[in-house]
């Protein structure tokens, strides 16, 4: 199983692409897709709408796993994310691709052991699990890998095979 996972956001975009080798988790490739400042948001969503298409093209994945959106104080922020969100869920849904979403909360569960981790432990933890010669970065693209992480994790289990119904 090949799993994509998306950090969103508008100005960058992290991803992730792990294979899921009966227990094992191997990383295939990461990176971060980057949008310019000062740039029309409808151009940025171009942006990553074209450069995600090329991502999954290129890695065929099955499935997408992608962070729910977080609204913290600054709701202008959170609208821009949501709307680069959208363009993201779009392209993987146009591909195929079985789509599947995370709290933050789940994913560190996942990953530490703890839902309240803090986000150094999540990237020394996406670290060792795959086995990387070095942290990810940017901390976008350690989430992306986090996040397909969890969805490697969880893919299996009787529990997630019921949400998914």
């Amino acid at each position: 199983m090949v799993i994509l996972g998306i950090d969103p956001g508008l100005a960058i975009v992290g991803w992730g692409v792990l294979e899921k080798r009966g227990s094992q988790v191997v990383p295939i490739a990461c990176g971060d897709l980057r949008t310019p400042a000062h740039t029309p948001v409808e151009t940025r969503l171009e942006i990553i709408y074209r450069d995600l298409h090329r991502i999954i093209e290129k890695y065929r994945p099955e499935h997408m796993a992608i962070e729910e959106l977080f609204f913290n104080t600054n709701v202008t922020t959170g609208i821009a994310v949501a709307e680069a969100r959208g363009v993201i869920l779009l392209c993987g849904r146009q591909a195929g691709l079985e789509i599947h979403e995370y709290t933050p909360m789940q994913v560190k569960q996942a990953v530490v052991g703890y839902g309240k981790a803090e986000k150094r432990q999540v990237i020394s933890m996406v670290t060792s699990i795959l086995r990387l010669p070095a942290p990810p970065k940017p901390d976008d693209t350690a989430d992306a890998l986090a996040i397909a992480l969890c969805h490697a994790q969880s893919s299996g289990s009787a529990l997630a095979a019921y949400f998914n119904q």
